[in-house]
């Protein structure tokens, strides 16, 4: 059941994430200019920001059968409808509901930790979240092959099969449950806004996430406009291939779990913030082409990658320790904010290739991580500050 899950997460993740590769096919079929083609992913992440805050507390009110079936299903007509779209405008509109229905990860979660024993649940966790990164890795390289083979309708009309059949298979294959809460659905919601105005660290982690996961957006958005631009002269399909480089992030990520644990969460997000500066460093090289500037991206991406996952884990790890009853809640409120500075980011590294080039996707990322790096100084000094007032060494 665990290992379904985790392949469900990456089924889900991925439909967030293979149009960041076939936005160029997009802009090639429609018409359109790349940067507004790109408003294709910028609505899909917007919507998956908003299906976390608006849907994932649905978790604690419906029993999850249902619910993650029913979630499946209409992404799976979004999808369809994202195929059939005849221009820009209901594919934009139909990535949203895509979005905001793909949001199955966050709720498996907790459904999975609930079926296994408390000392396994480390290990589920650390599945569901490689099935996640390898979803999210696949689906640029499945799309920009499919698309670039079919057309970019391709992509979409196969995903949207492949979650109508999970869809059938979930309803049938998944325990049976009982809600675990009988608060009404505006109460959930405003809990996950009571507790993002009433928990500093929460608010520290959520705005950490939103500058790395805004940085990798863009970094995404600009690789497909640069890898299909005049500099590399690419197909879509290369841009799939560069994601699967990144699949050492799965490797990385119990790695920066453990490292967590011993070395605790704001150790982890200072070294992954200053990875994202170095990755920024490398990936200027991007822009000079041929074999030097494709291993630029490659090592650059696959940096960045790692420290957005491993910055996450040390995010999440603070704010769990928050309340062991309103996690699910807390989560809430922290992904959304996390998506929220995605769905920007990727807004941003459109415009920002379109104006200034490659060099300012890589100043746009440096800026993002310059960002969360000076609010981890802030809060270095505030606590050395208190201790000292304390009458103790920081």
């Amino acid at each position: 059941m665990v290992l379904l899950l985790a392949v469900v997460c990456g089924v889900a993740v991925g439909n967030v994430y293979f149009p960041q590769a076939v936005s160029p096919l997009v802009a090639e079929g429609l018409h359109v200019s790349a940067d507004t083609a790109a408003l294709v992913v910028t609505a899909t992440q917007f919507g998956y920001a908003g299906g976390i805050f608006l849907l994932v507390p649905l978790g604690d009110r419906i029993p999850y059968r249902p619910l993650i079936a029913a979630l499946l299903t209409l992404a799976g007509l979004g999808l369809l409808g994202a195929g059939l779209a005849p221009g820009l405008v209901p594919l934009v509109a139909a990535s949203v509901l895509v979005g905001v229905t793909t949001v199955i990860a966050p709720i498996v979660a907790p459904m999975a930790a609930g079926l296994v024993p408390d000392d396994r649940r480390g290990a589920v966790t650390g599945t569901l979240l490689s099935g996640s990164i390898g979803g999210m890795l696949l689906s640029r390289a499945f799309g920009g092959s499919l698309g670039e083979w079919l057309g970019w309708r391709a992509p979409y009309l196969l995903s949207a099969v492949l979650a109508l059949l999970i869809a059938l298979v979930l309803a049938r294959a998944l325990p049976k449950s009982t809600a675990p809460s009988r608060q009404s659905y505006p109460t959930l919601l405003g809990e996950s806004l009571r507790l993002l105005r009433t928990e500093p660290e929460l608010r520290r982690s959520g705005f950490y996430q939103a500058m790395l996961f805004g940085a990798f957006s863009a970094l995404w958005t600009g690789v497909a406009l640069l890898m299909t631009g005049p500099v590399y002269g690419l197909g879509a399909s290369a841009v799939g291939l560069l994601a699967l480089v990144n699949a050492g992030t799965m490797i990385s990520t119990p790695l920066a779990g453990r490292q967590v644990d011993r070395r605790g969460p704001d150790a982890v997000n200072l070294a992954a913030t200053l990875a994202v500066l170095a990755a920024a460093a490398v990936l200027l090289f991007g822009g000079a082409g041929g074999a030097v500037g494709l291993m630029a991206l490659a090592v650059g991406s696959l940096l960045l990658d790692v420290a957005m996952q491993s910055g996450m884990i040390a995010n999440q790890v603070r704010i769990f320790a928050l309340s062991d009853e309103a996690r699910s809640r807390l989560n809430t409120a922290y992904m959304t904010c996390g998506y929220l500075g995605g769905s920007i980011g990727s807004w941003l590294g459109a415009r920002a290739y379109d104006t200034f080039g490659w060099p300012g996707v890589c100043g746009l990322v440096t800026l993002l991580a310059a960002l969360a790096l000076t609010r981890h100084l802030l809060h270095v000094r505030s606590s050395a500050s208190d201790s000292w007032g304390e009458g103790r060494p920081p």
